[in-house]
């Protein structure tokens, strides 16, 4: 039986990253192929696991590596399959690999997590496969559901154990608190395309430029979007409207130089594969790292700092999975042989 998955290590040092990402892919019980290869050291050898293992089938890419992290690069320059990168803290906090994987030139991305998050990165490829394969992605959602409770158990084993003189525990206790049902409407969801492949959020006015390079390159590439420019924050009920109305889309983009309520808000909403674009702003701050750094269950996959163009290929990447019309698209853009 070929793997769904191939999760590649810089070096056997990671093995405690991977042993997240093959905890939950254990869990969710899909085929996974376990390799340690190095950019620097075995080129030759990343080289051929990866093309081999993509002629062979496989279908999402894992690369963990820490320090100068160039492996997720490598193995992207050898497959049009998407490849999720994690960054492992080895010197400086994860930071250098964090650096390194994120910050990919056009049309390589790779779909980052957060340092040494070897769970998400699971969780992000069984989300990808999951577009594909209902039994998965209800596997997914069970999963996800119980992070949820895990959350919601905490309140009992920790907080309603705590004695203080002024603390009320009683007050709106959480396992007798009644949670209701969100109430969508779709009228002012304000959807031009609710049957696009790929929902874009925008977190304001001044990101439009980044999303509109994603809107052109999807176009380009046959891709059927949607964008709406929206806050979570100054418009809850509007962005939330939106996020539920967008029902049938596979992949939700979230463009933002606002921290980053965008795809933290639409991952708390939907199943679906999230991809994030962190931006610039006037003062010149980038949200990256706010972006990347997710809790477990919930990941968001990154891209470089205003590099939104990465977004849409990496979207299209997801997409050619189970679509080789744009699967031969990818194959030519990575070669120059088009230009997108």
């Amino acid at each position: 039986m070929t793997p769904k998955i191939m999760i590649i290590l810089g070096s056997g040092s990671d093995i405690e990253i991977a042993e997240k990402s093959m905890n939950i892919l254990e869990k969710l019980e899909i085929p996974y192929s376990l390799k340690i290869a190095s950019a620097h050291r075995t080129p030759n050898l990343v080289r051929e696991i990866v093309t081999q293992g993509t002629n062979a089938g496989i279908e999402v890419f894992i690369g963990i590596a820490g320090l100068a992290a160039h492996l997720p690069g490598t193995i992207a320059a050898f497959t049009p399959r998407p490849v999720i990168g994690v960054p492992v803290d080895v010197k400086t906090g994860g930071i250098d690999a964090l650096q390194s994987i994120v910050q990919m030139p056009y049309p390589s991305p790779i779909a980052t997590v957060g340092i040494d998050r070897g769970d998400n990165a699971a969780i992000l490829a069984a989300q990808f496969i999951g577009l594909y394969d209902e039994e998965v992605r209800q596997k997914v959602i069970n999963l996800r559901k119980e992070y949820a409770e895990k959350v919601k158990r905490s309140n009992e084993e920790i907080v309603q154990k705590i004695e203080k003189k002024f603390l009320q525990n009683d007050f709106l206790r959480i396992k007798n608190l009644e949670i209701n049902k969100i109430e969508v409407d779709e009228n002012e969801a304000c959807c031009k395309n609710q049957d696009a492949e790929v929902a874009i959020i925008v977190g304001r006015q001044n990101d439009v430029v980044n999303a509109k390079k994603i809107t052109t390159l999807l176009d380009r590439l046959k891709i059927t979007h949607d964008m709406k420019v929206v806050c979570p924050i100054r418009s809850t009920k509007k962005f939330t409207n939106y996020v539920k109305s967008m029902k049938n889309a596979k992949i939700f983009i979230g463009v933002s130089s606002n921290s980053s309520q965008v795809t933290g808000g639409i991952v708390g909403l939907t199943d679906r594969p999230v991809i994030g674009v962190p931006c610039t702003n006037e003062y010149g701050d980038d949200y990256m790292l706010t972006t990347v750094s997710m809790p477990p269950g919930v990941p968001v996959a990154t891209v470089g700092i205003n590099n939104s163009k990465n977004a849409a290929v990496l979207a299209a990447e997801i997409l050619a999975i189970n679509n080789p019309d744009i699967t031969g698209l990818l194959d030519k853009l990575k070669d120059k042989k088009i230009n997108l």
